[in-house]
């Protein structure tokens, strides 16, 4: 039988042919694919006078088989995991490594490189590739290729590990989300969305009844609304003790060996630090440029955050309760005294903010911002919940777009988006195929699926990051898109969550999922009156984590114990008793499963900073969609990826860089 991903396809936008992939076909894929790669390398090495084409555009063709095999892959292992897909993971992710460390270390492709970086004044490149150029040299000397004999056989031995262990992070936190259930025998106080998410979700786990899981559309509202507050504490503790249950699954170890080794990896290249290391290529700059954001805004959150707990406890001994607020108590109160304050609950939202309908807000937007349009397709995809879209603009077609928005068992937590295939034209005027990637509460079959307020802006925000690969025109894959420095790439998401509070899109698609009118405008008032209500919460919880990713790699020598590092930061910083991280360590994923934003958990203030900013210039010309901002955007943010370094293409939007002014005043924490 004819392996599907070694064969050409004639799918619809040649998409893969996930009903002919099967979980057999992926290593012999992969083999072939890699067998393939090596060939295209060792093509590049021939001995020629080296060009930009036959060496840098040639390197970037190199790898097309193993792109076309591992694009589908991930996207299931991701979203839709089984034993196989995780057995396949833990082989793979060792093999790409040592593959990525030959090519790296080889040293006749690197004098290549070299050669063409010392001559580039004199080859007549265009800017794109000049960027291209510099980025390709720069990766290569970032990954050892001028280290030499221990060192670099070293090197590739230690990111070869740190591969493996980000698996094992990532598939330990998926079998402790995946396993754990508390069943509910008592419904008390819970809302009809909560106890029907609740009873699909037992469903889903074979139970006989309505379950708790540890999936954040489940378990958060439960702690919103369940008055039961030993119930709470249960299903909180299991929630924050993912990755540190003990057995098999326990993350504390595998985190250790993760700093340890990025240490090491850092001193081998010749840093003090992994944080200065990983920090050099980004906005950021230095650890101390960091450290300076986060403690700006640690001040003015913690302080809210403090004044809202004295509210909280003593709502909660009004309630008979007795000792100080717990982190469990937290949610419950204070979605009680939203209740109170601004005449608003989660209950009567809801079913305002039907997914399909704020799906189509998303996509109107981008209509009146970009002239994007949206078509449903009819193709196969990875799993019966996905579908697809036509993402075209005055006829032409720009991209395919796959939304994957319920949770399940098999897909990890979180939200994401990714490219199964990025925008480039080098082989082509390719277009990308873009998927989204929710946890959404799915619903009772023939029910509307409802959202609370946050899911909404979890939409918007992956959607902003979908834009940013669907408008991507640049000639070179390799700065398409999101290819860009880790503190701007959150700048477009967070950018495109601020239309979703512009109140003529929410008047438009905020309807009732029963009646189908819309959203009464007083409530609508209230709604976004509260937007930033309970921010001393959320930015405490948030900073903290950044805190703590930023401390485990500042130092030479890596933290011989995580937790404790982390106990003696909380400390340092004088974390609220109420207030956990938002992410431990031991299910840190951002942090551990992988170099993502390892050093980088900053990054969405450092681009919320700007995002501030760039609303502001839209409502300080002509409102939200107004035209000329609206290019300004597409040309030097979203088409341009990372054709040029992420500061200069922000100041040829807005002019200059921000400071935290607009974010303070954005989150209600400004003096």
């Amino acid at each position: 039988m004819t392996n599907p991903l070694l064969s050409d396809w004639t799918t619809p936008f040649e998409l893969p042919p996930f009903d002919q992939i099967e979980d057999s076909h992926f290593a012999p894929a992969v083999e072939a694919a890699l067998e393939a790669a090596r060939a295209n390398i060792a093509a590049i090495c021939d001995g020629s006078e080296p060009t930009f084409e036959n060496t840098i555009e040639a390197l970037i063709l190199a790898d097309r088989p193993l792109e076309k095999a591992l694009a589908p892959f991930f996207a299931m292992a991701g979203a839709d995991s089984n034993p196989a897909r995780e057995g396949l993971m833990r082989d793979f992710s060792p093999m790409l490594s040592a593959y990525s460390s030959e090519v790296t270390a080889n040293k006749e492709l690197f004098a290549r490189i070299e050669a063409l970086w010392q001559a580039r004044a004199d080859l007549d490149l265009t800017v794109e590739q000049q960027r291209v150029l510099l980025l390709t040299r720069r990766s290569f000397v970032r990954s050892g290729a001028e280290l030499e004999g221990y060192a670099a056989d070293r090197l590739a031995d230690v990111k070869q590990r740190l591969s493996v262990l980000g698996t094992r992070f990532t598939q330990n936190l998926l079998a402790d989300e995946r396993d754990w259930f508390m069943p509910l025998e008592d419904l008390t106080g819970l809302p009809d969305f909560v106890v029907a998410a609740a009873r699909a979700a037992g469903e889903e786990k074979g139970a006989e009844g309505p379950v708790v899981t540890l999936s954040r559309s489940i378990i958060v509202p439960f702690l919103q609304f369940s008055p039961r507050r030993d119930l709470r504490e249960k299903a909180y503790t299991a929630w924050v003790s993912r990755g540190a249950n003990g057995g098999e699954t326990d993350n504390r170890d595998i985190a250790a060996e993760i700093l340890s080794l990025r240490a090491e990896r850092a001193n081998l290249l010749g840093y003090d630090s992994f944080a200065d290391y990983k920090l050099e290529t980004e906005m950021a700059g230095t650890p101390g440029a960091v450290r300076d954001l986060l403690m700006q805004v640690w001040a003015p959150a913690k302080a809210s955050a403090e004044t809202d707990a004295q509210v909280l406890q003593a709502m909660m001994h009004n309630d008979d309760e007795q000792g100080p607020l717990e982190p469990w108590d937290w949610r419950y109160y204070s979605e009680k005294r939203r209740a109170e304050e601004h005449d608003l609950n989660e209950a009567e939202l809801k079913p305002y903010l039907q997914l399909d309908r704020m799906i189509d807000a998303a996509f109107a937007c981008a209509n009146r911002l970009f002239g994007l349009e949206f078509a449903p397709i009819d193709v196969t995809l990875y799993h019966a919940d996905c579908r697809a879209w036509e993402v075209t603009r005055e006829g032409k077609h720009i991209a395919v777009f796959i939304g994957d928005y319920f949770a399940r068992g098999s897909k990890r937590s979180g939200a994401w988006c990714s490219a199964m295939r990025s925008q480039q034209k080098l082989a082509g005027d390719i277009r990308p195929h873009v998927i989204n990637v929710c946890n959404f509460a799915k619903p009772p079959a023939g029910e509307a699926a409802l959202l609370s307020y946050d899911d909404a802006r979890t939409l918007f925000h992956e959607f902003g990051h979908a834009l940013h690969q669907m408008l991507s025109d640049v000639t070179y894959d390799t700065i398409s898109g999101t290819s860009v420095a880790r503190d701007f790439v959150e700048l477009p998401s967070q950018l495109y969550e601020h239309w979703l509070e512009v109140p003529e899109v929410l008047e438009e698609f905020a309807t009732h999922a029963d009646t189908g009118e819309p959203m009464p405008r007083d409530l609508l008032d209230r709604m976004l009156g509260a937007a930033t209500y309970d921010m001393g919460f959320s930015t405490v919880e948030y900073v903290a984590s950044a805190l703590v990713d930023l401390a485990f790699h500042e130092g030479e020598d890596a933290p011989a114990d995580p937790m404790q590092k982390q106990a003696e930061v909380l400390e340092e910083i004088g974390m609220p008793h109420a207030i956990r991280m938002r992410h431990a360590t031991p299910h840190f994923a951002h942090v551990f499963a992988g170099d993502g934003y390892s050093s980088g958990y900053y990054s969405y203030m450092w681009s919320e900073v700007m995002d501030a900013d760039a609303f502001e210039a839209f409502e300080q010309a002509g409102g939200p969609f107004d035209p000329e901002m609206a290019k300004k955007l597409e040309t030097y943010i979203l088409s341009a990826g990372g054709s040029e370094d992420a500061a200069v293409l922000y100041k040829k939007f807005r002019g200059s860089m921000p400071d935290a002014t607009a974010l303070l005043k954005g989150r209600g924490l400004a003096a």
